[in-house]
């Protein structure tokens, strides 16, 4: 139990850390907010005329097209947060604070758990304002509270799945600009989904890809939370999906961090 205490306590400490750092350099923190709505302007106000009659038709649109690409575009603030993380934990290892942590008395879980539960505050008070954003644009979700909470649950534990693989990625760069750029499939992948467009307007292979990679039915999930659309077996795969990514994550992460204490 002291164990637990101690660690708990360690951890809180390093999360008080990373939160002031972010306070205090929030550049990395605003591009997690200004890429996302750069596309939303870009795809509500350039192409969504165009686009929207295209869909309007399919048995996933219809309805003015903001509502069909925010949930997409939300999901996207998401998977930037990743880059943060990447970045604040390859930025530690490579200035030698990680080496120096590990000659203190405390708790060898700290470091990560403090990096990672600051990075998914800060993705998620990201999302907040994207969905602001969404709001002001002409976004209009007609979901219960419940539904609500759901969504918004679903998105936390998506961010904590990202963020976990994110440290990984942070501890295994050789420097922050390798750490930046190893995540950017990331926030791109739902591009290849159905953030955009429904996947019955892609080619076969490529629509085979956008049905079966990790964003589309967590996309269609948040969709059909706030806009009623169907939902299907979306939401047990789209759970699925961040449970398992979340699980390969944290292993990945804490085995190469103690890999590190070692050399």
């Amino acid at each position: 139990m002291a164990t637990v205490s101690y660690a708990a306590r360690d951890s809180r400490t390093m999360l008080r850390r990373n939160l002031k750092k972010a306070m205090r350099y929030p550049s990395l923190t605003l591009t997690v907010v200004i890429m996302p709505l750069m596309m939303l302007l870009l795809f509500n106000y350039v192409f969504g005329s165009a686009l929207g009659t295209g869909i309007s038709g399919m048995p996933t649109g219809g309805g003015d097209y903001i509502d069909y690409v925010a949930p997409g575009i939300i999901l996207m603030a998401a998977t930037s947060g990743a880059l943060t993380t990447a970045v604040s934990v390859c930025v530690d290892k490579t200035e030698g604070i990680v080496n120096r942590f590990r000659t203190m008395p405390i708790s060898r879980a700290s470091f990560l758990t403090g990096h990672v539960v600051g990075s998914v505050i800060q993705t998620m008070t990201s999302i907040a304002l994207v969905i602001a954003a969404a709001l002001l644009m002409g976004f209009r979700p007609d979901a219960t509270p419940v539904e609500w909470v759901a969504a918004l649950g679903l998105l936390t534990v998506l961010t904590l799945a990202l963020t976990w693989i994110s440290a990984g990625i942070g501890l295994v760069a050789k420097n922050p600009e390798t750490a930046s750029n190893i995540p950017m499939p990331l926030t791109f992948m739902p591009f290849i989904g159905s953030a955009i467009v429904p996947t019955e307007s892609m080619p076969d292979g490529l629509r085979w890809f956008a049905d079966n990679q990790p964003f589309t039915p967590i996309i269609e999930t948040l969709r059909g939370l706030w806009l009623g659309t169907g939902i299907g077996s979306s939401a047990a795969v789209g759970l699925t999906w961040c449970v398992a990514l979340c699980l390969v994550g944290y292993v990945w992460a804490r085995r190469t961090f103690k890999a590190g204490a070692k050399r």
